[in-house]
């Protein structure tokens, strides 16, 4: 790019810098030097490719979404968290809240990922063990109880079953007064990731997709701030895949939703917006930095270039970060907290909107209390004394940090190619179909999970504490263990509520969703009627599967 074209481009940031609200803060060193909020060639410098990196706030976004970076608002503090019942779970969250977290972030247990009550034979032993529990919409306004839903995100990780669990969060924002067309936050709702990676389905994957564009159409007409989905990635890294698959899986899985909008004939400028993503954020710094800037360059070009997206705010791609559960280890696991700070700087340094942070302890069980204090702990300590939010992509123009990316982009277009190639008609959902039919996803996953491993047993990759620098541990950790109590307490809770409700108006109000369920009606409100009845997640789902069927995984040897 000639000179005179990067200052035409930092004339334009400038111009939009200046207009833009920024925090009442100190943008200096600790040694109190000035820092501008932005970086780039020196006037007069000509850069190849300048266009590629270009400036904050600025198509094609490599060096972040806004023009201020974090000097406008900081990322979005989350935790992640979900045990037991509601009410336990409720009071983690006021902790969290009350400490300084910005978000709330739900974890569900393993019956309430798969559409079961707590009662059904299928989750026993499994009550509160990996999450919340969540049968009804009582459960949630109990989960919900004394914080107000029209003042915090929220965002929820959930996939197969997530419209229901979806109508419940509704309905207890209806209870506590919320006008819940000004509700924000987030749902995960995406299926395909489940298919690749966590394994986490309850209908076969048309059925699924039915229910996802129902939820776009529903959330564009009526809650147009809320994101209803969040697309995937971070549980496709923790099965195993290298940061390149992770960020081409995603994408592609991103690409695929987009084309299910234009299918239902919604709006790219409108629905757009409303697909966030989700990344993992694991040890190789450089690398994680890469990745993150190539996801926004790589969905900006394809929204624009494929899609025809045209405005700003549609070809943005946003996304939270969590950091890499897989990275942490049983031995030696204060090393947990080095890890985990690390992978959050390269998340923050990789432009994140919002964060959440792993406890300690988690390799172990859920985290306690004091472990989660200490993750939301390295969040504050790098937003408030390490000054990295003071510059917008600080390494931008790195020769090192540039190559990465690029190389990153360049394998996720060949695995582009490779999926569309895969389809019959040449989109990226048709390739991802054939691609689940026929393991494809599974297969390069555990191919590179190979890889690693074996690397890791031969001593070629390193893990403190594992294959090298090893010593025994002698305090064994106070981990949170969930009393065989909730499960008791929680089926004789689903128990009463059902003795209490109208079953009339319950079997009324599920008749009427498997009706629609037959036509090409919308299915969210019909289903949000059947949760404001007390219908259980179980009760839909099953609904739901008698007309659908359940889905099975293909053998492969």
């Amino acid at each position: 790019m000639e000179a005179h074209d990067i200052e035409a481009g930092r004339a334009r940031w400038q111009s939009r810098y200046d207009a833009a609200r920024k925090r009442d803060a100190d943008f200096t060193t600790l040694s109190g030097v000035e820092v501008a909020p932005v970086y780039g060639p020196a006037p007069g410098d000509m850069v190849t490719d300048f266009e590629r990196i270009g400036w904050p706030g600025e198509f094609p976004f490599t060096r972040g979404l806004y023009p201020t970076g974090y000097r406008g608002r900081p990322w979005t503090i989350r935790q992640f968290a979900g045990f037991g019942n509601a009410a336990q779970t409720n009071e983690r969250y006021r902790m969290i809240l009350a400490a300084g977290g910005g978000g709330l972030s739900v974890a569900f247990d393993m019956p309430t990922l798969m559409g079961r009550d707590s009662d059904d034979p299928h989750a026993l032993g499994e009550i509160g063990h990996c999450g919340v529990a969540i049968d009804s919409a009582a459960d949630m306004e109990v989960l919900f109880a004394d914080i107000p839903l029209g003042d915090v995100t929220t965002s929820m990780t959930i996939s197969g079953p997530a419209v229901p669990v979806f109508c419940m969060y509704l309905v207890a924002a209806e209870r506590q007064g919320v006008d819940i067309g000004g509700l924000n936050g987030t749902l995960q709702t995406d299926i395909f990731k489940e298919y690749i990676a966590q394994k986490e389905w309850l209908f076969p994957p048309e059925p699924h997709l039915r229910l996802i564009g129902d939820l776009m159409a529903y959330c564009a007409a009526e809650i147009p701030a809320y994101k209803p989905i969040s697309v995937s990635g971070y549980h496709i890294r923790e099965a195993g895949s290298t940061a390149a698959q992770e960020l081409a899986f995603t994408l592609a899985d991103g690409f695929a939703y987009v084309e299910l909008g234009l299918a239902r004939g919604l709006d790219i400028e409108g629905f757009a917006p409303g697909l966030s993503f989700f990344f993992d954020a694991h040890v190789d710094f450089f690398e994680e930095i890469a990745k993150f800037r190539a996801a926004r360059r790589i969905w900006a070009r394809w929204l624009r270039d494929v899609y025809g997206a045209t405005t700003a705010k549609a070809q943005s791609l946003r996304f939270h970060t969590q950091t890499a559960g897989v990275s942490l280890t049983a031995q030696q696991p204060d090393n947990n907290v080095v890890r985990t700070a690390i992978e959050a700087l390269a998340a923050v340094l990789g432009g994140t909107n919002s964060l959440h942070t792993n406890a300690l302890d988690e390799v172990l069980a859920l985290p306690s209390e004091r472990a989660a204090q200490i993750a939301l702990r390295t969040q504050q300590v790098i937003a408030e004394e390490t000054g990295v939010g003071n510059v917008a992509d600080p390494l931008g123009g790195s020769w090192y940090v540039e190559a990465l990316t690029d190389e990153m982009e360049r394998q996720a277009e060949a695995i582009f190619g490779k999926v569309r190639d895969m389809g019959t008609d040449g989109s990226m959902t048709s390739g991802i179909l054939r691609g689940i039919e026929d393991g494809w996803f599974s297969a390069e996953i555990a191919e590179a999970a190979f890889v690693y491993q074996t690397a890791l047993e031969k001593g070629e990759k390193k893990v403190v504490g594992v294959n090298c620098h090893t010593a025994a541990d002698t305090e064994p950790l106070e981990i949170l263990r969930v009393s065989h109590d909730v499960e008791r307490d929680q089926r004789a809770a689903l128990t009463a509520r059902r003795a209490a409700r109208d079953q009339a108006a319950v079997d009324a109000a599920l008749a009427r969703m498997v009706e629609v369920t037959n036509t090409t009606g919308n299915l969210v409100p019909p289903m949000l009627a059947a949760v404001r009845a007390e219908a259980t997640l179980g009760e839909i789902c099953s609904a739901l599967r008698g007309l659908w069927g359940a889905y099975t995984e293909p053998p492969r040897f």
